[in-house]
């Protein structure tokens, strides 16, 4: 364990962190998803713009802003009973599931730059809580479409906490084991 980890180990957090790391349970599910990560940045075209050698600095963390700010916005907006909050906060749901996308992808191409276990587990983890929440928010975007308001707001509150979760093993990743380009 280095430095910077051991200072952070004693937090509830980071003991959520250092279990996930640790859980051998999720060796399947990154080899599996190794090969498939690895053909994101095959080319050097392709890892140059995904990783975001152009820019200078990682992509990913960059994108991850636009989901999670779509998503935290229509929240609020569900706490708010203003006039046209409903319709707005149904278009940043929207809007978040359209930039998770590329988020997701540029999220992939990181990830197979790594080579700790540890890391690798802790990026399954965070990529799983991530596709449920995205599960979550595609349910209560059509459920809000469908007019049935209430459930989407109820859905998109599970999603919050979800993405919460999956945002939490990100910073982990991004900040206490300093991953990224």
């Amino acid at each position: 364990m280095d430095a910077q980890h051991a200072r952070t180990s004693g937090s509830p957090g980071a003991g959520l962190a250092d279990a996930v790391e640790a859980d051998a349970r999720l060796d399947g599910l990154v080899e599996y998803m190794s090969g498939r990560a690895d053909l994101l940045t095959a080319g050097p075209t392709r890892r140059h713009v995904l990783l975001g050698h152009w820019l200078g600095h990682a992509l990913h963390p960059l994108l991850t802003d636009l989901p999670i700010g779509f998503w935290t916005s229509s929240w609020v907006l569900d706490l708010l009973p203003v006039p046209g909050a409903r319709r707005a906060s149904q278009r940043l749901i929207g809007l978040g599931l359209i930039s998770a996308l590329p988020t997701a992808v540029t999220g992939w191409a990181e990830w197979s730059q790594t080579s700790e276990q540890g890391v690798r587990r802790t990026g399954v983890a965070h990529a799983a809580a991530n596709t449920v929440a995205l599960g979550l928010y595609t349910g209560s975007w059509l459920a809000r479409r469908s007019g049935r308001h209430g459930l989407g707001v109820a859905t998109g509150h599970l999603a919050a906490a979800v993405v919460s979760a999956g945002g939490f093993l990100g910073a982990h990743l991004a900040i206490g084991r300093k991953v990224g380009t």
